[in-house]
Protein backbone atom coordinates (compact mmCIF):
# COMPACT_ATOMS: atom_id res chain seq x y z
CA UNK A 1 0.00 0.00 0.00
CA UNK A 2 1.61 3.33 -1.05
CA UNK A 3 2.33 5.62 2.09
CA UNK A 4 2.91 9.31 2.14
CA UNK A 5 5.71 10.71 4.36
CA UNK A 6 5.13 14.65 4.38
CA UNK A 7 5.96 17.04 6.59
CA UNK A 8 3.47 20.54 6.89
CA UNK A 9 4.52 23.93 8.14
CA UNK A 10 2.27 27.02 8.73
CA UNK A 11 4.51 30.42 7.12
CA UNK A 12 3.53 34.08 6.83
CA UNK A 13 2.97 35.06 3.19
CA UNK A 14 6.93 36.97 3.34
CA UNK A 15 8.35 33.62 4.57
CA UNK A 16 6.89 31.59 1.66
CA UNK A 17 8.99 34.81 -0.98
CA UNK A 18 12.13 34.63 1.45
CA UNK A 19 11.71 30.38 1.20
CA UNK A 20 11.76 30.87 -2.70
CA UNK A 21 15.61 32.62 -2.66
CA UNK A 22 16.48 30.58 0.15
CA UNK A 23 20.46 29.21 0.07
CA UNK A 24 19.82 26.10 1.45
CA UNK A 25 16.52 25.30 -0.63
CA UNK A 26 18.17 27.11 -3.83
CA UNK A 27 21.56 24.91 -3.86
CA UNK A 28 19.53 21.48 -3.59
CA UNK A 29 17.06 22.60 -5.38
CA UNK A 30 17.45 20.33 -9.02
CA UNK A 31 14.03 20.93 -10.93
CA UNK A 32 13.84 25.29 -10.67
CA UNK A 33 10.42 26.17 -9.31
CA UNK A 34 7.49 25.11 -11.08
CA UNK A 35 3.42 26.45 -10.45
CA UNK A 36 0.44 24.89 -10.61
CA UNK A 37 -3.31 25.32 -9.56
CA UNK A 38 -5.12 22.31 -7.40
CA UNK A 39 -8.41 22.78 -7.08
CA UNK A 40 -9.37 19.82 -4.38
CA UNK A 41 -13.44 18.63 -3.09
CA UNK A 42 -13.67 16.68 0.06
CA UNK A 43 -16.39 14.35 0.67
CA UNK A 44 -18.20 12.92 3.63
CA UNK A 45 -21.56 11.50 4.78
CA UNK A 46 -24.04 13.92 6.69
CA UNK A 47 -23.26 12.37 9.80
CA UNK A 48 -19.38 12.85 9.20
CA UNK A 49 -18.40 8.98 9.24
CA UNK A 50 -15.56 9.06 7.17
CA UNK A 51 -13.90 12.17 9.64
CA UNK A 52 -14.94 9.78 12.59
CA UNK A 53 -13.24 6.69 11.30
CA UNK A 54 -10.02 9.53 10.58
CA UNK A 55 -10.51 8.91 6.52
CA UNK A 56 -10.28 11.50 3.89
CA UNK A 57 -12.03 11.62 0.34
CA UNK A 58 -10.84 13.93 -2.15
CA UNK A 59 -10.84 14.95 -5.58
CA UNK A 60 -8.03 17.23 -7.23
CA UNK A 61 -8.08 18.72 -10.19
CA UNK A 62 -4.55 19.37 -11.17
CA UNK A 63 -5.24 20.79 -14.80
CA UNK A 64 -6.73 19.16 -17.42
CA UNK A 65 -6.05 15.78 -14.56
CA UNK A 66 -8.59 14.54 -12.02
CA UNK A 67 -7.63 12.34 -9.36
CA UNK A 68 -9.12 10.86 -6.97
CA UNK A 69 -7.54 10.10 -3.68
CA UNK A 70 -8.68 8.10 -0.54
CA UNK A 71 -6.42 8.84 2.59
CA UNK A 72 -6.93 6.00 5.54
CA UNK A 73 -5.41 6.58 9.33
CA UNK A 74 -1.83 7.00 10.10
CA UNK A 75 0.61 8.85 12.63
CA UNK A 76 0.96 12.40 12.62
CA UNK A 77 3.01 14.19 15.01
CA UNK A 78 5.11 17.86 15.33
CA UNK A 79 3.63 18.13 11.64
CA UNK A 80 5.10 15.16 10.26
CA UNK A 81 2.76 12.43 8.74
CA UNK A 82 2.47 9.35 7.48
CA UNK A 83 -0.62 7.99 6.08
CA UNK A 84 -1.50 5.39 3.39
CA UNK A 85 -3.15 6.93 0.19
CA UNK A 86 -4.75 5.45 -2.52
CA UNK A 87 -5.18 7.16 -5.92
CA UNK A 88 -7.44 7.08 -9.46
CA UNK A 89 -7.14 9.38 -12.41
CA UNK A 90 -10.33 9.17 -13.39
CA UNK A 91 -11.81 10.70 -16.58
CA UNK A 92 -14.10 13.59 -15.42
CA UNK A 93 -14.63 15.56 -12.70
CA UNK A 94 -17.27 13.07 -10.69
CA UNK A 95 -16.32 11.01 -7.93
CA UNK A 96 -15.81 7.26 -8.70
CA UNK A 97 -17.38 5.16 -5.80
CA UNK A 98 -16.78 1.55 -7.47
CA UNK A 99 -12.98 2.34 -6.96
CA UNK A 100 -14.05 2.18 -2.86
CA UNK A 101 -13.92 -1.25 -2.80
CA UNK A 102 -12.91 -3.83 -0.37
CA UNK A 103 -9.05 -3.40 -1.47
CA UNK A 104 -8.97 -0.18 0.27
CA UNK A 105 -11.87 0.69 1.94
CA UNK A 106 -11.30 1.00 5.61
CA UNK A 107 -13.26 -2.48 7.74
CA UNK A 108 -14.70 0.03 10.45
CA UNK A 109 -16.80 1.79 7.14
CA UNK A 110 -17.82 -1.70 5.72
CA UNK A 111 -21.70 -1.24 6.35
CA UNK A 112 -21.31 2.29 5.30
CA UNK A 113 -23.93 3.59 2.65
CA UNK A 114 -21.77 4.96 -0.06
CA UNK A 115 -24.37 6.72 -1.73
CA UNK A 116 -24.77 9.03 1.01
CA UNK A 117 -21.33 10.59 0.34
CA UNK A 118 -21.94 14.20 -0.18
CA UNK A 119 -19.09 17.12 -1.28
CA UNK A 120 -18.42 19.30 1.69
CA UNK A 121 -15.87 21.86 1.40
CA UNK A 122 -13.01 22.57 -0.49
CA UNK A 123 -9.12 23.81 -0.17
CA UNK A 124 -8.43 25.74 -3.77
CA UNK A 125 -4.50 26.67 -3.65
CA UNK A 126 -1.55 27.55 -5.72
CA UNK A 127 1.42 25.23 -5.26
CA UNK A 128 4.90 26.03 -6.03
CA UNK A 129 6.94 23.18 -6.01
CA UNK A 130 10.71 21.60 -7.17
CA UNK A 131 12.48 18.82 -6.38
CA UNK A 132 15.24 19.14 -3.67
CA UNK A 133 17.95 16.39 -3.23
CA UNK A 134 21.39 15.68 -1.40
CA UNK A 135 23.10 13.60 -0.04
CA UNK A 136 23.43 12.17 3.00
CA UNK A 137 26.13 9.46 4.51
CA UNK A 138 25.44 7.25 2.10
CA UNK A 139 22.20 8.19 1.12
CA UNK A 140 20.36 9.83 -1.61
CA UNK A 141 17.72 12.08 -0.38
CA UNK A 142 14.73 13.40 -2.46
CA UNK A 143 11.94 15.86 -0.91
CA UNK A 144 9.30 17.85 -3.26
CA UNK A 145 9.00 20.98 -1.56
CA UNK A 146 6.04 22.62 -2.38
CA UNK A 147 4.81 26.55 -1.33
CA UNK A 148 1.19 26.72 -0.90
CA UNK A 149 -1.18 29.90 -1.43
CA UNK A 150 -4.69 29.63 -0.80
CA UNK A 151 -8.18 29.57 1.00
CA UNK A 152 -9.94 26.44 2.97
CA UNK A 153 -13.68 27.28 1.88
CA UNK A 154 -16.68 26.22 4.01
CA UNK A 155 -19.88 27.38 3.00
CA UNK A 156 -19.61 30.87 3.85
CA UNK A 157 -16.75 30.83 5.80
CA UNK A 158 -12.60 30.21 4.65
CA UNK A 159 -9.39 30.57 5.74
CA UNK A 160 -5.83 31.48 4.67
CA UNK A 161 -3.94 28.31 3.83
CA UNK A 162 0.31 29.60 3.82
CA UNK A 163 2.93 26.44 4.12
CA UNK A 164 5.36 25.04 3.12
CA UNK A 165 4.82 21.23 2.65
CA UNK A 166 7.84 18.62 2.32
CA UNK A 167 7.00 15.35 0.70
CA UNK A 168 9.69 12.67 0.86
CA UNK A 169 10.29 11.05 -2.07
CA UNK A 170 13.29 9.18 -1.58
CA UNK A 171 15.55 8.46 1.76
CA UNK A 172 14.26 8.51 5.69
CA UNK A 173 11.99 10.60 7.48
CA UNK A 174 14.82 12.20 9.83
CA UNK A 175 15.75 13.71 6.20
CA UNK A 176 12.86 15.62 6.55
CA UNK A 177 13.13 17.12 10.30
CA UNK A 178 17.11 18.25 9.54
CA UNK A 179 15.89 20.11 6.22
CA UNK A 180 13.08 22.48 8.29
CA UNK A 181 15.20 22.78 11.24
CA UNK A 182 18.11 23.78 9.34
CA UNK A 183 14.96 26.42 7.61
CA UNK A 184 13.31 27.04 10.72
CA UNK A 185 17.00 28.50 12.24
CA UNK A 186 16.55 31.80 9.81
CA UNK A 187 12.73 32.09 8.95
CA UNK A 188 9.47 31.30 11.59
CA UNK A 189 8.11 28.09 10.34
CA UNK A 190 5.56 26.39 12.53
CA UNK A 191 5.13 22.51 12.13
CA UNK A 192 1.14 21.96 11.70
CA UNK A 193 -0.27 19.04 12.99
CA UNK A 194 -3.41 19.97 11.64
CA UNK A 195 -4.89 19.17 8.14
CA UNK A 196 -5.93 20.80 5.43
CA UNK A 197 -9.12 18.57 5.51
CA UNK A 198 -9.75 19.13 9.57
CA UNK A 199 -9.38 23.21 8.65
CA UNK A 200 -12.15 22.44 6.51
CA UNK A 201 -14.23 20.09 9.16
CA UNK A 202 -13.47 23.53 11.38
CA UNK A 203 -14.84 25.76 9.46
CA UNK A 204 -17.50 24.16 8.31
CA UNK A 205 -19.30 23.55 12.16
CA UNK A 206 -16.68 25.02 14.60
CA UNK A 207 -19.08 24.55 17.51
CA UNK A 208 -18.88 20.70 16.90
CA UNK A 209 -15.10 20.52 15.93
CA UNK A 210 -13.09 18.52 18.57
CA UNK A 211 -9.39 18.72 18.31
CA UNK A 212 -8.16 14.90 18.50
CA UNK A 213 -5.11 14.98 20.95
CA UNK A 214 -3.56 11.63 21.14
CA UNK A 215 -2.98 9.53 23.92
CA UNK A 216 0.23 7.66 24.26
CA UNK A 217 -0.41 3.41 24.88
CA UNK A 218 1.62 3.31 28.55
CA UNK A 219 2.00 -0.42 29.23
CA UNK A 220 3.23 -1.90 32.51
CA UNK A 221 5.64 -4.52 31.12
CA UNK A 222 7.46 -2.03 28.40
CA UNK A 223 10.61 -0.38 29.04
CA UNK A 224 11.21 3.16 30.25
CA UNK A 225 12.59 4.04 26.96
CA UNK A 226 9.83 3.45 24.92
CA UNK A 227 7.52 4.74 27.82
CA UNK A 228 9.51 7.64 27.92
CA UNK A 229 9.38 8.19 23.93
CA UNK A 230 5.71 7.15 23.61
CA UNK A 231 4.92 9.95 26.18
CA UNK A 232 7.20 12.63 25.20
CA UNK A 233 5.84 12.34 21.30
CA UNK A 234 2.18 12.70 22.92
CA UNK A 235 2.85 15.96 25.03
CA UNK A 236 4.81 17.27 21.62
CA UNK A 237 2.30 16.85 19.13
CA UNK A 238 -0.47 17.60 20.93
CA UNK A 239 1.11 21.02 22.46
CA UNK A 240 1.41 21.68 18.34
CA UNK A 241 -1.85 20.88 17.86
CA UNK A 242 -3.06 22.82 20.44
CA UNK A 243 -0.94 25.86 19.31
CA UNK A 244 -2.60 25.99 16.10
CA UNK A 245 -6.06 25.70 17.68
CA UNK A 246 -5.23 28.98 19.77
CA UNK A 247 -4.10 30.67 17.04
CA UNK A 248 -7.25 29.85 14.92
CA UNK A 249 -9.32 30.20 17.57
CA UNK A 250 -7.91 32.27 20.72
CA UNK A 251 -9.68 29.63 23.15
CA UNK A 252 -8.18 30.67 25.98
CA UNK A 253 -8.57 26.57 27.35
CA UNK A 254 -6.44 25.69 24.55
CA UNK A 255 -3.56 28.03 25.70
CA UNK A 256 -3.64 26.75 29.46
CA UNK A 257 -3.45 23.39 27.88
CA UNK A 258 -0.39 24.24 25.44
CA UNK A 259 1.46 25.45 28.68
CA UNK A 260 0.46 22.26 30.23
CA UNK A 261 1.67 20.09 27.86
CA UNK A 262 4.95 21.72 27.88
CA UNK A 263 5.51 21.73 31.79
CA UNK A 264 4.77 17.83 31.61
CA UNK A 265 6.93 17.70 29.21
CA UNK A 266 9.41 19.56 30.98
CA UNK A 267 9.07 16.98 34.09
CA UNK A 268 9.02 13.94 32.59
CA UNK A 269 12.50 14.58 30.99
CA UNK A 270 13.99 15.89 34.61
CA UNK A 271 12.38 12.83 36.01
CA UNK A 272 14.88 9.97 33.86
CA UNK A 273 17.56 10.33 36.36
CA UNK A 274 20.70 8.60 35.06
CA UNK A 275 18.15 7.04 32.01
CA UNK A 276 18.84 10.71 30.44
CA UNK A 277 22.13 12.43 31.43
CA UNK A 278 21.94 15.97 32.46
CA UNK A 279 23.98 16.55 29.26
CA UNK A 280 22.14 14.80 27.42
CA UNK A 281 18.75 16.60 27.71
CA UNK A 282 20.31 20.23 28.56
CA UNK A 283 19.38 21.71 25.34
CA UNK A 284 16.01 20.38 25.48
CA UNK A 285 14.97 21.61 29.07
CA UNK A 286 17.01 25.04 28.22
CA UNK A 287 14.56 25.54 25.41
CA UNK A 288 11.30 24.40 27.47
CA UNK A 289 12.69 26.97 30.68
CA UNK A 290 13.00 29.76 27.79
CA UNK A 291 9.06 29.30 26.76
CA UNK A 292 7.70 28.52 30.25
CA UNK A 293 9.32 31.43 31.41
CA UNK A 294 7.10 33.75 29.19
CA UNK A 295 4.02 31.85 28.93
CA UNK A 296 3.52 29.88 32.66
CA UNK A 297 3.01 33.25 34.43
CA UNK A 298 1.24 35.11 31.75
CA UNK A 299 -1.32 32.28 32.04
CA UNK A 300 -1.43 32.18 35.63
CA UNK A 301 -2.59 35.63 35.51
CA UNK A 302 -4.81 35.09 33.14
CA UNK A 303 -6.71 32.71 34.60
CA UNK A 304 -8.32 35.56 37.04
CA UNK A 305 -7.89 38.59 34.91
CA UNK A 306 -9.87 39.09 31.68
CA UNK A 307 -7.77 41.82 29.84
CA UNK A 308 -4.75 39.83 30.32
CA UNK A 309 -6.95 36.75 28.46
CA UNK A 310 -8.15 39.11 25.42
CA UNK A 311 -4.59 40.37 24.96
CA UNK A 312 -2.70 36.83 24.83
CA UNK A 313 -4.07 35.88 21.34
CA UNK A 314 -2.11 39.17 19.70
CA UNK A 315 0.85 37.78 22.11
CA UNK A 316 0.89 34.18 21.09
CA UNK A 317 0.79 35.46 16.78
CA UNK A 318 4.21 37.53 18.17
CA UNK A 319 5.16 34.03 19.82
CA UNK A 320 4.20 32.00 16.06
CA UNK A 321 5.85 34.92 14.06
CA UNK A 322 8.95 34.57 15.91
CA UNK A 323 11.52 31.56 14.67
CA UNK A 324 11.84 30.17 18.27
CA UNK A 325 8.65 27.81 18.31
CA UNK A 326 9.36 26.28 15.02
CA UNK A 327 13.02 25.65 16.50
CA UNK A 328 11.87 24.49 19.29
CA UNK A 329 9.39 22.03 17.98
CA UNK A 330 11.65 20.47 15.24
CA UNK A 331 14.89 20.19 17.31
CA UNK A 332 12.59 18.03 19.52
CA UNK A 333 11.23 15.82 16.96
CA UNK A 334 15.07 15.45 15.98
CA UNK A 335 15.92 14.51 19.43
CA UNK A 336 13.14 12.04 20.42
CA UNK A 337 13.44 10.01 16.78
CA UNK A 338 17.28 10.21 17.02
CA UNK A 339 16.53 8.71 20.94
CA UNK A 340 19.55 11.50 21.84
CA UNK A 341 18.85 10.93 25.88
CA UNK A 342 20.20 7.86 25.63
CA UNK A 343 23.56 8.54 23.50
CA UNK A 344 26.13 9.25 26.56
CA UNK A 345 25.00 6.94 29.20
CA UNK A 346 26.87 4.43 31.19
CA UNK A 347 26.08 1.19 32.57
CA UNK A 348 23.78 2.06 35.35
CA UNK A 349 21.68 4.42 32.51
CA UNK A 350 21.41 1.40 30.09
CA UNK A 351 19.82 -0.81 32.86
CA UNK A 352 17.12 2.27 33.63
CA UNK A 353 16.56 3.01 30.38
CA UNK A 354 15.24 -0.80 30.55
CA UNK A 355 14.17 -0.98 33.51
CA UNK A 356 10.02 -1.87 33.36
CA UNK A 357 7.50 0.93 33.15
CA UNK A 358 5.97 -0.17 36.97
CA UNK A 359 8.54 -0.95 38.73
CA UNK A 360 10.94 2.41 37.60
CA UNK A 361 7.60 4.36 38.28
CA UNK A 362 6.82 2.70 41.99
CA UNK A 363 10.38 3.83 42.42
CA UNK A 364 10.76 6.85 41.43
CA UNK A 365 7.44 7.86 43.11
CA UNK A 366 8.42 6.19 46.40
CA UNK A 367 12.07 8.14 46.05
CA UNK A 368 10.29 11.51 45.11
CA UNK A 369 7.59 11.03 47.12
CA UNK A 370 9.69 10.61 50.57
CA UNK A 371 12.02 13.33 49.28
CA UNK A 372 8.56 15.85 49.52
CA UNK A 373 8.22 15.10 52.76
CA UNK A 374 4.44 16.66 52.94
CA UNK A 375 4.22 16.53 56.55
CA UNK A 376 7.01 19.08 56.96
CA UNK A 377 4.77 20.72 54.47
CA UNK A 378 1.45 20.94 56.92
CA UNK A 379 4.02 23.06 59.40
CA UNK A 380 5.39 25.06 56.46
CA UNK A 381 2.93 25.78 54.08
CA UNK A 382 4.17 28.97 53.17
CA UNK A 383 6.98 27.22 51.66
CA UNK A 384 5.37 24.86 49.79
CA UNK A 385 5.88 26.17 45.85
CA UNK A 386 9.81 25.35 46.69
CA UNK A 387 8.55 21.81 45.75
CA UNK A 388 6.79 22.02 42.29
CA UNK A 389 9.59 20.75 40.32
CA UNK A 390 9.21 17.68 42.48
CA UNK A 391 5.47 17.75 42.56
CA UNK A 392 5.36 18.24 38.51
CA UNK A 393 7.56 15.33 38.50
CA UNK A 394 5.01 12.96 40.27
CA UNK A 395 1.63 14.56 39.17
CA UNK A 396 3.24 13.89 35.57
CA UNK A 397 3.23 10.39 35.53
CA UNK A 398 0.42 9.95 37.69
CA UNK A 399 -1.67 11.60 34.56
CA UNK A 400 -0.31 9.31 32.17
CA UNK A 401 0.63 6.18 33.30
CA UNK A 402 -0.95 5.90 36.91
CA UNK A 403 -2.89 2.28 35.80
CA UNK A 404 0.65 0.74 35.22
CA UNK A 405 1.18 1.04 39.11
CA UNK A 406 -0.20 -2.17 41.15
CA UNK A 407 -1.50 0.49 44.35
CA UNK A 408 -4.95 1.46 45.23
CA UNK A 409 -7.03 4.26 44.84
CA UNK A 410 -4.60 6.11 41.82
CA UNK A 411 -7.41 7.91 40.01
CA UNK A 412 -8.03 9.50 43.85
CA UNK A 413 -4.49 10.13 44.62
CA UNK A 414 -4.25 12.07 41.41
CA UNK A 415 -6.84 14.54 41.89
CA UNK A 416 -5.68 14.99 45.24
CA UNK A 417 -1.76 15.79 43.88
CA UNK A 418 -3.66 18.23 41.21
CA UNK A 419 -5.28 20.21 43.75
CA UNK A 420 -2.02 20.42 45.89
CA UNK A 421 -0.17 21.54 43.07
CA UNK A 422 -3.17 24.13 42.22
CA UNK A 423 -2.91 25.29 45.72
CA UNK A 424 1.41 25.33 45.64
CA UNK A 425 0.86 27.53 42.52
CA UNK A 426 -1.76 30.58 44.16
CA UNK A 427 -0.48 33.53 45.74
CA UNK A 428 -0.24 32.94 49.72
CA UNK A 429 -3.54 34.07 51.68
CA UNK A 430 -4.69 33.21 54.96
CA UNK A 431 -7.42 31.16 53.08
CA UNK A 432 -4.44 29.64 50.43
CA UNK A 433 -2.31 28.39 53.14
CA UNK A 434 -4.92 26.84 55.47
CA UNK A 435 -5.79 24.95 52.32
CA UNK A 436 -2.55 23.86 51.73
CA UNK A 437 -2.24 22.29 55.39
CA UNK A 438 -5.24 20.45 54.58
CA UNK A 439 -3.99 19.15 51.04
CA UNK A 440 -1.09 18.28 51.99
CA UNK A 441 -2.82 15.96 54.95
CA UNK A 442 -4.98 14.70 52.55
CA UNK A 443 -1.91 12.96 50.61
CA UNK A 444 0.39 12.32 52.73
CA UNK A 445 -2.37 10.19 54.75
CA UNK A 446 -4.27 8.77 51.71
CA UNK A 447 -3.88 4.82 51.00
CA UNK A 448 -2.57 5.11 47.22
CA UNK A 449 0.27 7.52 48.70
CA UNK A 450 1.20 5.51 51.54
CA UNK A 451 1.37 2.39 49.42
CA UNK A 452 3.60 3.75 46.89
CA UNK A 453 5.95 5.27 49.46
CA UNK A 454 6.65 1.73 51.07
CA UNK A 455 8.01 0.53 47.78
Amino acid sequence: MPKETELKLRASPETLAALREHPLLKKRNKSGWQTRELLNQYFDTPERALAEARVALRLRRDGDTVIQTLKCRGTSVAGLSERNEHEWQLDKVKLDLKKLDDSCWPVQLADLDKKTIKPLFTTDFTREYAEIAWGRGKAKVVIEAALDQGFVIAGKRKEAICELELELREGEPAALLELAAELAASVALMPCDISKAERGYRLLEPERFELDLSVADLEADMALDDAYAALAWQLLGNSQRLAEQYRHSGHWRSLQDWVQNLIELRAITASLGQAAPRAATRDLRARLDALLEDWRPLVQAGNGDEDIRRAAPEQFAEELDDPRWGQFSLETSRWLLSRAWAAERKGRGERQGKALLASWLAHLIAEEGRALKLSLYTQRPEDLAEQLPRIEQVMAWLHHARHVLDAPQMDRLYGDMKKLHELAEHPISDEVLEARIEQARAVDQSRGWKHLLKA
